[in-house]
């Protein structure tokens, strides 16, 4: 059994690697980041004129990577995804399968595993290395999603753009906002146990 919990936290760790070490631990990490990722999926607010929605899955997705590690956010994430496609209706707006939005979702796996490895590094500690964080992890997570939708839609690049990233750079900031606020928060509390 691990004493992680009741020492304070050490350079290379995650949120996460504060519980006691186990298998059924990591295993239930990884599920339930995948559950988390659906369930935030599901608050969906449509944009007038894009096939992408507004969601909560890349708050929580980012919040996946960062808590959890770059390998098991890879893992939660492609568990997610790979469930979706199979037809788990947690996709947003209770949907399933590869839409013109699923770039978005295999951005989401890159980005959780790349903010993983940043937080291991201790991007998750201040509020400015947390923007950082996340802003790397919304970059991923366009560079793949906005023209997956292009080719996806037949769109033009400018096309796709304002459609598919534009519409979504205020929302992303407030997320960010709020990213930057609880962990490390949750890194202050912890450290005080």
């Amino acid at each position: 059994m691990s004493t992680a919990a009741a020492t304070p936290a050490r350079a290379g760790q995650v949120l996460a690697d504060l519980l006691p070490a186990s298998r059924v631990r990591d295993a239930a990490l990884v599920l339930g980041g995948a559950a988390l990722t659906g369930l935030a999926a599901q608050i969906s607010v449509p944009v007038p004129g894009s096939p992408v929605p507004v969601t909560g899955q890349t708050f929580a997705a980012l919040l996946v990577g960062t808590s959890l590690g770059a390998g098991r956010g890879f893992l939660a994430l492609a568990l997610y995804a790979l469930a979706g496609i199979a037809g788990v209706p947690w996709f947003a707006g209770a949907s399933s399968g590869v839409a013109p939005s699923f770039g978005y979702i295999l951005g989401m796996i890159l980005a959780t595993t790349v903010v993983g490895a940043l937080a291991r590094r201790g991007a998750d500690r201040s509020v400015l290395r947390m923007a950082g964080t996340m802003l790397v992890g919304e970059a991923i997570i366009y560079a793949i999603g906005v023209p997956y939708l292009a080719l996806a839609t037949g769109m033009s690049a400018t096309a796709a753009i304002a459609a598919g990233l534009t519409p979504f750079l205020i929302g992303d900031a407030v997320k960010a906002a709020l990213a930057m606020g609880a962990l490390p928060t949750a890194w202050k509390f912890a450290n005080k146990r």
